[in-house]
């Protein structure tokens, strides 16, 4: 991971599922810069799809959004998981301005 990349804003993807939280930081443009998920940081089976190992990820992330320089995210969430409103709780709470929340899960008409 290179650390000396120097971003003021960027954008959090949230993919929430039922079995997993898949956490990544991209520019403004969509390239990736880092990712997180529960798995990563030392769940495993069930249990990374619970809030909590969610939020514990999004921990992680913010420490590294903190050595990038972050300080405004926009914040895009796809799914429909236990894990979502852990995530976008634990992002506002550390201390980086949220600009935006986007819904962006896909809605199937049939």
């Amino acid at each position: 991971m290179v650390k000396n990349i120097k971003i003021d804003k960027a954008q959090i993807h949230i993919h929430a599922s039922f079995n997993n939280t898949i956490i990544t930081l991209t520019d403004l443009k969509g390239n990736p810069i880092t990712w997180k998920s529960p798995g990563v940081v030392g769940y495993k089976g069930s249990r990374k799809g619970t809030p909590y190992a969610a939020q514990m990820a999004t921990e992680a992330l913010i420490r590294d959004m903190k050595e990038y320089g972050v300080k405004a995210a926009m914040v895009l969430v796809k799914g429909t998981g236990p894990g979502r409103q852990a995530v976008i709780q634990t992002i506002k709470g550390s201390g980086i301005r949220v600009d935006e929340i986007k819904n962006v899960t896909s809605v199937s008409y049939s």
